[in-house]
Order: C-alpha cells, then sequence, then structure tokens
C-alpha cells in the first residue's frame, strides 16, 4: 500500500487524544491525510499533535465534547468554511459506562453512555453527510466492540446496548448511501491495549494485550479511496494483518 495513500485528504477523527483514535491520526497523517483531531479538550490533543509534526504530518486541532450535541449541529458548515471538504469520518470516540447488572444502573449514567456513542454519531451524520457524499471518495468509519454481538456478555448493559445501537445506526446509513461515491463500515479492533480495556479488565496484564497500531491496516485500506467495501462489519484483527 502507498505511503501517500490518503495525500490530500481531510480526515476527522472524534476521540482523537489517546489509544486508537490517536493512533489512527498519526497513521493517516503519515500516509498524507490532514488531520483533524477532536477530544474534549485541546490540551489532551497536544501530544498527538506533536508526534504528527514530527514525522511531517498536519494536524488541526478540534476540542469538542460529544456531549454537547447541539454544537455537533456546527460540525459540518464549520468544517466546511474552514477546509471545503471533508473526505474521512473516523467515529472512535466512545463511553464504557460503569460494567454492573442492569437492575442497578442509573438513569443518567445510562443516557450519558447513549448520548456518546450512538446519538453523537447520529448528529455527526446529520451534520458531516453533505461533506462525505461530495466528496471523490467519502469514507465513514465506525469504531464497535464484538461485545455489541455477543449475547453472553453479562452486566456490560448500555455500553453493550450502545454499540450493537451504533451498528444498526452505520447499517441503516450505509444502505442510504450505497449509489453514492460514499462507503460506510463497522470496525471491531477487537482486543486491543487501551485506558477503556484496562478499566473493563483491571486484572489483564497489558502486555498481553496487542498494542493499536495492530489496527493500523485496516483503518488505512477503509479510508483508502480504492476501498470497495461497503455495509460491512469488519473484524480488523482476522481480516486484516499488520504491513
Amino acid at each position: 500500500m502507498s505511503k501517500e495513500i490518503l495525500k490530500d485528504k481531510i480526515a476527522l477523527i472524534t476521540g482523537a487524544s489517546r489509544g486508537i483514535g490517536a493512533e489512527i491520526a498519526k497513521a493517516y497523517a503519515e500516509a498524507g491525510a490532514h488531520v483533524i483531531l477532536m477530544a474534549r479538550t485541546a490540551r489532551a490533543l497536544e501530544d498527538v499533535d506533536d508526534a504528527i509534526n514530527a514525522i511531517g504530518g498536519q494536524a488541526t486541532l478540534m476540542p469538542l465534547d460529544l456531549m454537547k450535541l447541539d454544537e455537533l449541529e456546527r460540525l459540518g458548515p464549520t468544517l466546511y468554511e474552514r477546509f471545503g471538504k471533508l473526505d474521512i469520518f473516523v467515529a472512535n470516540a466512545g463511553l464504557l459506562g460503569t460494567l454492573s447488572p442492569l437492575a442497578h444502573g442509573k438513569l443518567r449514567e445510562w443516557q450519558k453512555v447513549m448520548d456518546t456513542n450512538v446519538t453523537a454519531n447520529f448528529q455527526m451524520i446529520r451534520s458531516l453527510d453533505p461533506l462525505l457524499r461530495n466528496s471523490e471518495a467519502g469514507r465513514a468509519i465506525f469504531v464497535t466492540s464484538g461485545v455489541a454481538r455477543k449475547d453472553d456478555r453479562a452486566y456490560w448493559g448500555a455500553y453493550k446496548v450502545s454499540k450493537a445501537a451504533l451498528e444498526a445506526l452505520a447499517m441503516s446509513y450505509a444502505a442510504e448511501t450505497t449509489k453514492t461515491n460514499l462507503r460506510v463500515n463497522v470496525l471491531d479492533p477487537g482486543r486491543v491495549r487501551t485506558k477503556m480495556r484496562a478499566s473493563a479488565y483491571p486484572g489483564e496484564n497489558p502486555d498481553d494485550v496487542p498494542h493499536p497500531e495492530v489496527l493500523m491496516p485496516a483503518f488505512l485500506e477503509l479510508a483508502s479511496p480504492d476501498c470497495t467495501k461497503h455495509g460491512e462489519i469488519i473484524t480488523a484483527q482476522t481480516q486484516f494483518k499488520a504491513a
């Protein structure tokens, strides 16, 4: 795969301050894209920005809290005014919530998980859709979890439900964009060394879990102008191998 497969592309990555999102941002920048780094605060994104500058890449910091749903309405127009287009949208940000029996859950926390993992992405689809459709090779990638499809996973309540809903949301969007240049897919990272996984599995040795770098061939392929996949739920570590 060419090292400049994303040359001149504009890519927006949510949850870009650490973990999978940070690695996506660096990989896309190295592949030639101008990356827009979104997270709650600019300070959280500065280390990623420094890493991108160090490899000669370009980034724009966009501090925005996904819980501020009304502000997401202005995202598309803001990007159009600044860049004139958007080629790639990676919906990576997610919230785990508390792992507990559903009957013990708190409504406020349930709503926060659902807003972050589902409703915010709905809002961004609404706002970014015109830009993505107008791109010569628009790409939308939604990051899910295998938990969404595991019926035996107790106590994952809001997170499991939210990721199942996210998959349904993305598949609906894919069905609506079949006859366009836009390609919409869902990516399941599998076991990856992240802060969220450490919270879910506190007794796990992080050295036994793959680094997010192993996912980059998958994210690069799905963002590529040559990608033909559409409306698929892809398990990254089994369908893609590191280059």
